[in-house]
């Protein structure tokens, strides 16, 4: 089923359960309420009647062929006005024998057992014994009857009146409004229910035909997410993947050309000193070629190294180290590259140890890579490291002009830079892998007072208070132990 169809269903069903149950209760209600309130007006016209001179023991010795003694004239007229109120009246005895009625006597002579009475015996034991009591409603002749039982003092006879129970009627026309209200509440919910759908469905729709043009290749237009619910956040988010899947394909593009003009030039470096070697009988000259080739070979080695690295960049390990240790590392690579440009590089590392939970090669990578960009921008660099809220901190400074101020938002993003050699993707690979390790890097508008307007990387490690398994001190590593 759709679900522009299980909408409608939930609604639909929904809205009959509720209203069928709601009316159910509301004609319950009413039925009990108005058979409460016929049974309370039939027990009080009965009790008023009997409390109109009807004089039990007169009519309790009356039998067969009594009719035209005083006593029965003078009960049968009181029960005939009765007849204003009431359809019929009756004085029953014990038997159901009827003493009196509101007929007339050759209609129902002086005992004459009522069979009618017979379906009621509880009831008529019920009168006798608490004064009063009803019948169940009944249908006779296309009508709705009661019966009302009210003892008579003193006596074991009971006035039995007949009236009109007119509840049913409206009760009924109760219950079919109640069915056609269902009706049209079911007919609404369906309304509802498709009008809703299609708030949903659509977009939902437009949403599958974007996602199926973002499959074929077609990401030219934009998706739309102007609505304020949780469609409208899905729509951004598939736009968000759409200018991801665009960045990301730029990002490839640039990567192949770049890839491409990177290995270019020393392919052709190799193909000249190949040739020139191979033309050379001088075997100095030979050496020297063979010397530039494998520098031109190490060059492309670098750079396919550092394609596979943001391509597939390493997972860490990471574990609760002192940080000193690889940046020292780090330095001493470093300083046997800025040799051979006459940079310094200078430390600033405190004595206490800078515990952090991060993977030693990576760290090691990631300033060696930051130190050697120094030192191709400036003569003078400075590697420095603090504790600082709770991370380590590692700083990298340089005398050079600086990052261009264009740049600044851009550094940190593959195929960036302002250098003549190299791809860019030094400080892309530099914030992959801190980012890896739960950290973070940052790059100041400029270097502290003493570089004057060179740059300044800063780089943060979540920071950790314990020892490193190789630095605790003996009575700690005891406790472990034990």
């Amino acid at each position: 089923m759709s679900l522009r169809g299980r909408f409608v269903v939930v609604f639909v069903s929904f809205s009959l359960v509720v209203t069928a149950a709601v009316g159910w209760v509301a004609w319950r209600i009413a039925r009990d309420a108005l058979e409460a309130e016929l049974d309370q007006r039939l027990e009080w016209v009965a009790g008023a009647a009997a409390e109109t001179g009807l004089q039990s023991s007169l009519v309790a010795a009356l039998e067969p062929g009594d009719e035209d003694s005083p006593a029965w004239r003078a009960a049968h007229e009181r029960l005939r006005r009765l007849r204003r109120y009431v359809a019929a009246a009756y004085i029953v005895d014990t038997r159901n024998r009827a003493l009196v009625t509101s007929a007339p006597a050759d209609s129902i002579p002086t005992g004459t057992v009522m069979q009618q009475f017979r379906p009621y015996d509880e009831e008529l034991a019920e009168a006798r014994l608490d004064g009063a009591a009803t019948s169940p409603h009944f249908y006779v002749d296309g009508r709705f009857y009661k019966y009302g039982f009210v003892e008579l003092e003193q006596s074991d006879l009971v006035l039995a009146v007949l009236v009109q129970a007119d509840f049913p009627a409206p009760v009924a026309a109760l219950g079919r409004t109640i069915v056609l209200a269902s009706l049209f509440a079911a007919l609404l919910a369906a309304g509802l229910g498709a009008v809703l759908a299609a708030g949903v469905v659509e977009p939902l729709e437009r949403l599958s035909r974007v996602a199926l043009r973002i499959q074929r290749g077609h990401m030219d237009e934009r998706v739309e997410g102007e609505r304020s619910d949780e469609l409208g956040r899905l729509a951004r988010a598939m736009e968000r993947m759409r200018e991801g899947i665009l960045e990301r394909d730029e990002q490839l593009r640039l990567m192949l050309a770049q890839v491409a003009h990177e290995i270019r030039n020393p392919l052709g470096g190799l193909e000249l000193f190949a040739s020139a070697a191979a033309d050379s009988d001088d075997p100095v000259e030979r050496r020297r070629l063979l010397a530039r080739i494998r520098a031109e070979v190490g060059t492309l080695n670098r750079i396919i190294d550092d394609f596979l690295t943001y391509a597939r960049p390493l997972q860490p390990d990471p574990v609760i180290s002192d940080v000193r240790g690889a940046l020292e590392e780090a330095m001493e690579l470093a300083r046997g590259d800025a040799a051979r440009t006459g940079a310094v590089i200078e430390a600033r590392l405190p004595s206490e140890p800078l515990t952090a939970r991060v993977d030693p090669d990576h760290v090691k990578r990631v300033v060696l890579n930051l130190l050697r960009n120094a030192a191709q921008a400036g003569s003078l660099v400075r590697l420095s490291a603090e504790w600082r809220r709770g991370e380590v901190v590692v700083t990298v400074e340089d005398d050079g002009p600086g990052v261009p101020e264009g740049m600044r938002e851009r550094i940190f993003e593959p195929f960036v830079t302002d250098k003549q050699q190299g791809a860019g993707l030094g400080l892309a690979i530099v914030r992959k892998v801190v980012e890896g390790m739960g950290g973070r890097v940052e790059v100041d508008a400029a270097a502290g007072d003493t570089f004057g307007e060179g740059a300044a990387f800063k780089v943060y490690f979540p920071g950790s208070e314990d020892f490193p398994a190789s630095e605790r001190p003996a009575d700690a590593r005891a406790a472990l132990a034990e």
